[in-house]
């Protein structure tokens, strides 16, 4: 599904000596070369404040963190998504609210978030899915309009750009009042382990989260607030400080491939290509998820298997079904798209190295599948 030996080959002449001097200094814990990092991260975002951490679901917790959420506060956020955007809802005692998606994108339905809306309400939390962002201009005005934080989950849309009706356009995770991404070696940004950051423009709130990251602390032994112990490490900071003048190359990479894929297909009526919300830079194609009609979709994973062909299911169940976050408030009625979207998605390999010759044998067997 990634290829991440072979983009190493590109790099390794910048990134082995890069973590060489970081184990020479021994500064491997937030060390010169994580900040160093950082400013290179918020200049390429346009954002104020990077906080760099141990991981995304760090990143996503330590947001909400950051703007006091109490428990019991209801916080919405997308049924259609992996599990830690709901994960760290529920371990900070928050209530989460999981609602349908688009069935066109899979981001978070607008008029979904409005029907979920309470007065225990205070935060929204829109996953840009796949690569592409959710109706921020939308949502933003729902947030505004019910004082509302708004969370970014950014941890699959690192160089996506969101054009607004006007036509201005930013970063994915620069819109809303904080934001969360994930460094997993497999992310259109991946570092060489776990990491993870959090992003915003308030500096109050960038102040409280610089804490939180750091056991609370901001003067040694002085803990001023409640916090985790979530810092990114020196060697990942350096691998993804090497990577960061890539990611927009390493993007188009993953548009040029979605095309080819999306040209293949494009006159299979059983078979729906990525919808892309806007400009050839709204989407960075962090999976590429096909969605099947009147087609066997775990018996073509097994034929695609059979053939040394990777796939993916994202997402085979719920999280409304899962056990875990089994709520009886939960109407099926309300997930009609996402119910239907668990039975149809199958994401083929997406990556920076795939070549015309493995897409070419990828949507061949694809092809001879769906077509019987």
């Amino acid at each position: 599904m990634v290829d991440l030996k072979g983009q190493y080959s590109g790099i390794k002449n910048v990134v082995n000596p890069a973590i060489q001097e970081v184990i020479e200094t021994t500064t491997f814990i937030n060390g010169p070369k994580v900040h160093e990092f950082q400013k290179n991260l918020e200049n390429y975002l346009g954002v104020k404040h990077v906080i760099p951490c141990a991981n995304g679901t760090d990143a996503l917790q330590i947001a909400m963190m950051g703007l006091g959420l109490k428990p019991g506060d209801e916080v919405i956020t997308a049924d259609f998504t992996f599990a830690a955007t709901v994960e760290v809802i529920a371990l900070l005692q928050l209530t989460p609210v999981l609602v349908d998606v688009n069935s066109d994108d899979f981001n978070i339905n607008i008029e979904a978030i409005k029907k979920a809306i309470t007065p225990k309400t205070k935060a929204i939390v829109p996953v840009h899915l796949f690569g592409q962002c959710a109706n921020m201009e939308a949502i933003m005005e729902i947030a505004e309009a019910h004082n509302l934080f708004v969370i970014e989950d950014n941890a699959q849309a690192i160089g996506a750009t969101y054009t607004y009706k006007n036509g201005k356009k930013a970063q994915a995770g620069t819109m809303g009042h904080v934001a969360s991404t994930s460094f997993f070696p497999s992310k259109n940004l991946g570092c060489y382990g776990d990491g993870g950051a959090i992003f915003t423009n308030d500096d109050e709130l960038a102040h409280t989260i610089r804490g939180i990251v750091n056991h609370g602390m901001y003067e040694r032994y002085h803990h001023d607030v409640v916090g985790v112990n979530s810092r990114l490490d020196s060697i990942q900071a350096v691998v993804l400080d090497a990577k960061l003048p890539h990611l927009d190359t390493y993007n188009k990479a993953r548009r040029d491939a979605a095309h080819k894929y999306n040209e293949a297909f494009k006159n299979v009526e059983k078979i729906t290509t990525p919808y892309q919300n806007g400009g050839s830079d709204s989407h960075v194609y962090h999976q590429y998820t096909l969605k099947l009609e009147g087609v066997d979709r775990d018996g073509l994973v097994k034929f695609l298997n059979s053939h040394d062909i990777p796939c993916g299911v994202y997402y085979p169940i719920p999280l409304h079904k899962q056990k875990a976050y089994q709520d009886l408030r939960y109407n099926e009625a309300d997930f009609t798209v996402t119910n239907q979207l668990v039975k149809q998605v199958i994401s083929l390999p997406m990556h920076t190295e795939l070549d015309d010759e493995q897409i070419d044998f990828i949507t061949s067997k694809v092809l001879e599948f769906v077509n019987g």
